[in-house]
């Protein structure tokens, strides 16, 4: 499959609009800190879909899928889901970052840095000033 046979499926619409309208309070305040470029300048894409897959939030520049998990994510069976899910993802070269719902409700700003940590490419915002 072609990489833009890949993203956002037609098939998922409805389903990450679902999941948009029914974010969790974790999500909505991770989405404010990373819209509109805010997060250096890197865009990011709010229940974005690979393949069959809906990330939380994903950074087509960075390959970065990040996911944000509450407490069911602990149960066993869960896991192992998670676990497969993301092997499948990162065999796209894609990687993934998780944090706990509880993270990002007490240090929004910690993980937001360790987000920033995992950039590997130049800032777009200093490329266009430097233009």
């Amino acid at each position: 499959m072609r990489n833009g046979q890949l993203n956002n499926l037609k098939v998922l619409t409805f389903i990450r609009q679902e999941l948009r309208n029914g974010a969790t309070d974790s999500e909505k305040i991770l989405w404010e800190q990373l819209k509109g470029s805010k997060l250096a300048g890197r865009k990011f894409r709010r229940q974005h879909s690979i393949g069959l897959f809906v990330l939380d939030f994903y950074c087509p520049s960075e390959r970065l899928a990040i996911e944000v998990d509450g407490g069911i994510h602990d149960a066993p069976d869960v896991k192992i889901h998670d676990e497969e899910r993301q092997k499948a993802i990162e065999t796209l070269d894609i990687r993934v970052l998780r944090f706990q719902n509880a993270d990002v409700l007490k240090n929004v700003s910690k993980v937001l840095s360790e987000i920033q940590q995992h950039f590997t490419t130049p800032n777009p915002l200093l490329k266009q000033e430097g233009a």
